[in-house]
């Protein structure tokens, strides 16, 4: 991501009255959402409803049970629940086709469900928790409190004999959490985390926001910006860094800084809350929160549309699985700036809401269907957006279009025991006509894969994918809008300066081959290959549509010749190859995992004849070494432990 040379105008005072009425609104659904759980409570034992982290193991062992047809289909819309977590993990040791299950696979299962279930109250060290519990009212609802603290360090290195180069890096995270039930029904959970983090990174140099050459709009709507640009962290393989602070870091030696990225070793900290009731079953789910989330039914970690990779935000969302067939959920929640010059005029320009809603539907463990939609729209007082009952994508043009919609698709056929294949498809923006596959306006990004468990070792499995996704793909050109007066507002499908969508930014490709394992129940490993092929974003090939902060040139987009594409055909890009091997083992006796991983990354470039970059035609292309593309091979490390995992 790029840092912003020049800078965006005034913000009007009406603001504060549109984020007041927000604020509003979201207090009376938190006071809506403790109402309903006092209202419904019913004579269960209790349970937590607070959701389980991304990051945990059991949606890998949760999606390689639903493959092999041991629990019904699970929801697209994760984190699940662990009251939902546990109720999945029953279903599948009580399958009648249980005894596909190894001796092995049994005791992982057992043994998480040892892990999750109610500390006696006082202090649990192996937990690192406090815990307590009363029963109040007539019907003995309880209500319980959970204290604990978890610790996450690691370090980093990258290794680049091309540019003779070492460079170092840390993530030390240090959180506090307090949890706990009120009543059957409803959970809570407040957590903050504090870390010192490095993760160096190179200039690249910089990039047109639209193109050279562009010509500004007299009226200051459409300006081309140049941006700074920058390499991926070198201590991290390219796309897996994922930012754990909130807003800005900080260094000792200025505290108020609110500095963009930590190429030195600065500070940082992360709030994570969330208001979790739930219904039937876990039938009926809602959740007012600021954590990470991912939508689609397809393979963890590969959402077009919401994924998990992106950038948590607080939200207030809804699911309803009424039928073993279908299920709707529904979300909206404010997004938050990127800090590129400071933290006034960074936000001044990015004021953003998001919607989606998404429609799921079952044949038995046959076939998944989800048909989504999204929204990133300037704050304001919009109901039609937050209703999950008004179709978004055609009621934007009832109101004005100042918004970024978009639609995407999952499907996914699959034979129990055997494996499944999916497609997905997002759709940004597309102009059917002919050679429309040639625009960049077709701002499309389209998966396809396939996951198949494997017989040798228990929890095993291979996932191979293609991943497609086109320029400007993720990105929006900053507009006036009504609300705001002269401030062209940001609208790009990101949140902190993270695509909301897959970690790729637009104009790349993937392929990814990945062996996942988990032997025994405290030993998860994975094995994994990808070619990730991106348009330059810097240098004198560079190629427009590349970079998150891109903007589409509203004039002329079927006919300009600036405006087409040709992937690998119309300038520079790079082609990453990264081979890497990684593991976490958690010790028997102690509350300690270790893990690490360790790879190369092999990266060169192609280009076409020079001078023609971006010239609407296609020409062919071939590998380069020259200071502004060089070719290089790194090796990166790295080792950590977390503590009260």
């Amino acid at each position: 991501m790029g840092r912003l040379v020049s800078g965006a105008s005034g913000c009007p005072a009406a603001q504060i009255q549109i984020l007041f009425m927000e604020n509003t609104m979201r207090l009376r659904l938190c006071t809506a959402l403790m109402c309903l759980g006092a209202l419904f409570c019913l004579p269960l034992s209790a349970q937590t409803h607070t959701s389980v982290s991304l990051e945990n193991n059991v949606y890998y062992l949760l999606e390689l049970a639903e493959t092999k047809g041991l629990c019904a289909p699970l929801s697209g819309a994760r984190p699940y629940p662990q009251s939902a977590v546990l109720a999945a993990i029953a279903e599948i040791l009580g399958s009648e086709k249980s005894g596909a299950l190894t001796g092995a696979e049994r005791r992982i299962l057992e043994r998480y469900v040892a892990g999750a279930a109610k500390p006696r109250p006082g202090i649990d060290w192996q937990r690192g928790a406090y815990y307590n519990e009363t029963a109040i009212g007539a019907s003995g609802a309880p209500l319980s409190v959970r204290l604990g603290a978890t610790a996450d360090i690691a370090g980093s290195a990258g290794i680049y004999p091309a540019f003779d180069r070492w460079y170092w890096g840390t993530e030390t995270w240090i959180r506090l959490l307090m949890a706990g039930d009120v009543g059957r029904n409803v959970s809570w959970e407040f957590s903050a985390g504090g870390g010192l983090v490095k993760a160096p990174r190179m200039y690249l140099g910089v990039y047109n926001t639209y193109y050279a050459g562009f010509v500004d709009d007299p009226d200051g709507e459409y300006v081309n910006r140049l941006i700074e640009t920058y390499s991926e962290p070198l201590t991290h393989f390219p796309y897996t860094y994922r930012k754990r602070w909130d807003g800005s870091v900080f260094f000792l030696q200025d505290l108020s800084s609110f500095e963009t990225w930590p190429d030195s070793l600065g500070g940082g900290y992360n709030l994570r809350s969330e208001l979790t009731a739930s219904f039937f079953e876990n039938r009926l789910i809602a959740r007012l929160g600021r954590l990470a989330r991912e939508w689609g039914s397809v393979s963890s970690g590969s959402s077009l549309a919401l994924n998990q990779a992106a950038r948590p935000f607080l939200g207030a969302e809804a699911e309803f699985r009424p039928f073993s067939w279908f299920g709707i959920a529904s979300m909206t929640g404010v997004l938050e700036y990127y800090n590129t010059e400071g933290i006034k005029d960074s936000a001044r320009s990015s004021q953003n809401a998001f919607s989606s809603t998404m429609l799921q539907f079952r044949y038995k463990n046959f076939v998944y269907l989800d048909i989504g939609e999204q929204v990133v729209w300037p704050k304001r007082f919009e109901l039609g957006y937050i209703s999950p009952v008004t179709n978004s994508f055609f009621y934007q043009n009832n109101i004005g279009d100042f918004d970024n919609l978009s639609m995407n698709f999952n499907l996914k056929a699959q034979y129990p025991g055997i494996g499944n294949l999916w497609f997905s498809l997002f759709l940004d923006e597309a102009y059917v006509v002919q050679d429309w596959y040639e625009l960049d306006r077709s701002m499309l990004a389209g998966q396809a894969g396939l996951t198949a468990p494997l017989p040798f070792l228990s929890f095993s499995s291979i996932k191979i994918s293609y991943t497609k996704v086109n320029p400007y793909c993720y990105t929006h050109n900053r507009n006036y809008n009504p609300w705001y007066g002269d401030v062209p507002m940001e609208t790009s499908y990101t949140n902190n300066g993270v695509a909301l969508g897959y970690y790729l930014p637009p104009n790349s490709d993937e392929v990814l081959v990945r062996f996942k394992t988990m032997p025994v129940y405290n030993l998860i490993a994975h094995l994994q290959y990808q070619m990730i092929r991106h348009g330059a974003d810097f240098g004198p090939a560079a190629v427009d549509g590349s970079s998150l902060l891109s903007e589409l040139d509203p004039d002329g987009r079927a006919t300009r010749l600036e405006l087409k594409r040709y992937f690998l055909h119309d300038g520079a890009y790079q082609w990453t190859h990264v081979m890497k091997i990684g593991a976490e083992w958690t010790l028997p006796t102690l509350p300690l995992a270790l893990y690490g991983e360790a790879g190369a990354v092999v990266s060169y470039f192609t280009n076409i004849e020079a001078g023609k970059a971006n010239s609407g035609s296609s020409y062919p292309y071939e590998v380069i070494n020259t200071p502004d593309y060089p070719k290089s091979t790194g090796f990166v490390v790295t080792v950590g432990f977390k503590l009260f995992p």
